[in-house]
């Protein structure tokens, strides 16, 4: 059986493109609605499946993350079915659906707290997130870009941060003036087809001490959940490993309900810990949407993984029969 790594994607993976997935037969999704319905919100199969694709509907905060965490569930219990996993991580929200992949919390806990903290989040009224790269076409580091990004922060007077280590992308945050700063300090940059620094709709300052409310609040609103030692070894956003034979219940839930919101989510640092200690066959990408193929692959071309050190020689091992990475959406 091959030995796998899931890895649960985040906000911005729900799109127009992947709308009209969810099998409303499905029992994660029925159990879904039903926990919506209780709520007094809509049924995620009704989002999405009826009516326009309206993107300040789909993409808020309430809707927009429990869609994605949904897609990711089912998707990855098919992985778990016919796959080794070795083990379980995610790239900010996906650190949600992690959780609940590898057990850590039931499907309807896990519900439970990816809604909440997406109606504690869209309290933040303010600020947001962009995109920029550290990297070039080719994958490799571009020191004047990460010079960039290091001289935009250190003149946004505390008003940004770093919010994500994402490969070779550098996902920054902070207050509305703050994102106005870097939106005008760093030089633009065209990057295949995509022009940045390119702010994120409907995103907020997530990962950032501007999140500090949020934190409290969320300590005090799910102090009831019932943490479990995971079934599959979970990786979080530090890079840290949370056996199902060493693993602190308490420790997991402060660290999602603390650091995960306030501090920088590395990414980077929790598939590298993936690789080298957990040394995976292939990883799976669970859908919505294929976000994270090209962040894996610039974090497989800084590591030398399987002598990948470019775009190129990523796409070459792709094409092969030894793909390393596995994309569950169709």
């Amino acid at each position: 059986m091959t030995r796998v790594a899931i890895v649960c994607p985040g906000r911005g993976s729900y799109s127009e493109n992947t709308r009209g997935r969810l099998p409303r037969e499905h029992p994660f999704v029925q159990q879904a609605d039903e926990l919506r319905r209780s709520a007094g919100l809509t049924p995620l199969s009704e989002l999405d499946h009826e009516g326009p694709y309206q993107a300040e509907v789909h993409l808020g905060a309430m809707n927009a993350s429990p869609l994605i965490w949904l897609t990711t569930m089912i998707e990855a219990s098919e992985a778990l079915e016919t796959e080794h996993c070795v083990a379980v991580l995610g790239n900010s929200l996906g650190w949600y659906t992690a959780l609940a992949v590898a057990g850590a919390l039931s499907f309807e806990e896990g519900f439970q707290l990816v809604q909440g903290m997406a109606e504690l989040q869209e309290t933040v009224s303010a600020g947001g997130q962009l995109l920029y790269p550290e990297v070039g076409d080719d994958w490799r580091p571009d020191s004047e870009r990460i010079e960039h990004v290091s001289a935009a922060l250190a003149a946004a007077d505390g008003e940004a941060f770093r919010s994500i280590r994402l490969g070779g992308v550098a996902v920054l945050a902070g207050t509305e003036q703050g994102v106005e700063h870097l939106m005008g300090a760093l030089p633009p940059v065209q990057l295949g087809r995509t022009r940045y620094p390119l702010r994120l709709f409907g995103h907020g300052p997530f990962h950032t001490p501007l999140l500090e409310e949020v934190a409290r609040q969320a300590h005090e609103r799910f102090a009831g959940l019932n943490w479990q030692r995971p079934r599959h070894t979970l990786i979080d956003g530090r890079g840290t490993r949370h056996t199902p034979w060493s693993a602190d219940p308490a420790a997991l839930a402060e660290y999602t309900l603390g650091a995960q919101v306030v501090d920088t989510f590395d990414f980077s640092s929790a598939l590298r810990v993936t690789l080298r200690e957990f040394a995976p066959d292939r990883l799976v990408l669970p859908g919505p949407g294929n976000s994270l193929g090209g962040i894996c692959g610039q974090v497989l071309a800084a590591e030398g993984w399987r002598g990948v050190r470019s775009k190129e020689d990523f796409d070459a091992l792709q094409s092969s029969e030894s793909a390393v990475l596995s994309s569950l959406w169709r």
